[in-house]
């Protein structure tokens, strides 16, 4: 029980620590893509490239939402089969 308890904390942590650096990578990304786009794409024109920013982050999103999720059916499914 101890074993499986540490087992578990640890594995969260690991989680959180993981999920928090992923958080401060995207919030640098974001500042840049936002720059690169309002400086190359669409120079002075703020709400143009807020627009642009926010079309290209949700195409992403999804993409890599869908790609995720069907990586992981793949492995229930292969799991499953085992």
């Amino acid at each position: 029980m101890k074993k499986e308890l540490r087992s578990e904390f640890l594995k969260t942590m690991t989680q959180l620590a993981t999920a928090g650096f992923g958080l401060v990578a995207a919030l640098a990304w974001n500042d840049t893509i936002k720059a690169a786009i309002d400086r190359f794409i669409t120079p002075g024109s703020g709400l143009i490239s807020r627009f642009i920013y926010a079309v290209l982050v949700t195409g992403l999103a999804v993409l890599i939402t869908y790609y995720l999720g069907k990586i992981t059916q793949e492995t229930i499914e292969k799991e499953e089969r085992n």
